[in-house]
C-alpha cells in the first residue's frame, strides 16, 4: 500500500495516533504538513524526517490556521492529496457537571476543526481527486460516560462525514472515518496511575488490549487514504480490537 508522491495534510500530527500517522505516511512516500500546538513534539519531528514534513504551530479550531496549512501544502508541495483530521480536545465530566467552556472546547477542537479543514482543502482535493479522513470516538458510538460533549463532537463528525460524502463523491474526493482505540501517552498514564481499572477494560476488548497506534491504528488510516480503497467513502472503520461492533 502505497502513499508516494501524495501530499498529505495531518492535524495533531505530531504526537499520540497523529504522529503515528505522520511517519508511515512519509515511510509509505508522502510528504506531509502536521498542524500541532506542540512546538517542541513539531521540531522533533522535522529533525527526524527532514524536507517530507513541513510543521506548522496553530491551534486547529482557527479557520486562518487552516487556510494557512493548506497553503503550506501547495507552497511545499505543490497541492495536497489527503486530509487527516485528527487534532481534538475535551473534558471528562458527568454531563451535569459539564460547562459552557467544556462544551466549546470539544466542539471547537472536534467538529469546528474538522469542519474548518475540510473547507480550506477542498478546492485542492478536488483537483487531486483525494481523500478525508476524519475521527470518531468509541464515546459516542457505545454512550461512554462522562465523555457528552465529545461524544457528541464525534458523532457530528460521522453525520457530517456522510452527508460531504455524498455531496462531494462527484468530485472524486473520499470521506471516511475511523474510530481508534489506542493506547497512546494519555491512556499509557492512566494505565500506570490506575492498572486495575485500565486491565479491566483491556480485558473488556476481545483481542485483549489496547491498540498500537503505530501499528494497529495508522496503517487503518493510511488504507483509507490510499487508492486501496478508492471505492470506499462514507464509512466508519472500527480500529478498536473488536470492542464495538457496528450494524
Amino acid at each position: 500500500m502505497t502513499l508516494e508522491n501524495k501530499v498529505a495534510l495531518v492535524t495533531g500530527g505530531a504526537s499520540g495516533i497523529g504522529e503515528a500517522v505522520t511517519r508511515l505516511f512519509v515511510e509509505r512516500g508522502a510528504r506531509v504538513v502536521v498542524v500541532d500546538l506542540q512546538q517542541e513534539a513539531g521540531d522533533t519531528l522535522v529533525a527526524g524526517l527532514g524536507d517530507a514534513v513541513a510543521f506548522l504551530r496553530g491551534d486547529a479550531s482557527d479557520r486562518a490556521v487552516a487556510d494557512r496549512a493548506v497553503a503550506t501544502a501547495v507552497e511545499r508541495f505543490g497541492g495536497l492529496d489527503i486530509l487527516v483530521n485528527n487534532a481534538s480536545a475535551s473534558r471528562v465530566r458527568p454531563f451535569t457537571e459539564q460547562t459552557d467552556d467544556d462544551w466549546k472546547l470539544a466542539l471547537d477542537t472536534g467538529l469546528f476543526a474538522t469542519r474548518n479543514f475540510m473547507l480550506a482543502a477542498y478546492p485542492e482535493l478536488r483537483k487531486a481527486r483525494g481523500a478525508v479522513v476524519n475521527f470518531a470516538s468509541g464515546a459516542g458510538i457505545d454512550g461512554q460516560p462522562n465523555q457528552a460533549s465529545y461524544a457528541a463532537g464525534k458523532e457530528a463528525i460521522r453525520g457530517l462525514s456522510r452527508v460531504v460524502a455524498n455531496e462531494w463523491a462527484a468530485d472524486g474526493i473520499r470521506v471516511n472515518v475511523v474510530s481508534p482505540m489506542a493506547k497512546t501517552a494519555g491512556v499509557a498514564a492512566w494505565a500506570e496511575a490506575h492498572p486495575e481499572q485500565y486491565a479491566l477494560s483491556a480485558a473488556k476488548v476481545p483481542l485483549g488490549r489496547f491498540g498500537d497506534p503505530r501499528t494497529d491504528v495508522a496503517p487503518v488510516i493510511a488504507f483509507l487514504a490510499s487508492d486501496d480503497a478508492r471505492y470506499m467513502t462514507g464509512q466508519t472503520l472500527m480500529a478498536d480490537g473488536g470492542a464495538i461492533k457496528l450494524r
